[in-house]
């Protein structure tokens, strides 16, 4: 049974935009609180966006606020990250996870920033 799996990712110049998913086909995905986390180049996993369960909040990072945005689609069992002015900084393996204790992690997509 697939669980969590991104898409979207490339690469793009710096100050462009993209935009990430993730499709959770299978799991009861409006129970859960969502989030984005990603892993940069030699660096450990560090968290990036999270929206609850009904889409009414957000919180995230200080270094992608203003330029990121996270939504979702209960209906479709979608996760969207909305990136905008790419930075350097922003290269990593973006990955998607249901928050809670156990939760599933997907296998992430990369996405290079290039000068």
């Amino acid at each position: 049974q697939v669980k969590l799996v991104e898409s979207g990712g490339s690469t793009v110049q710096a100050g462009g935009s993209l935009g990430l998913r993730c499709a959770a086909p299978g799991r009861p995905f409006g129970n859960f609180d969502m989030a984005w986390y990603r892993q940069p180049p030699g660096r450990g996993r560090e968290f990036v966006a999270s929206i609850t369960w009904n889409g009414e909040l957000t919180r995230y990072a200080e270094s992608v606020k203003g330029r990121f945005t996270i939504s979702r689609d209960n209906n479709k069992r979608m996760l969207f990250l909305q990136m905008n002015d790419l930075k350097l900084e922003d290269t990593g393996t973006y990955i998607c996870h249901e928050v809670f204790d156990g939760g599933y992690w997907g296998q992430g997509t990369q996405v290079t920033v290039s000068p």
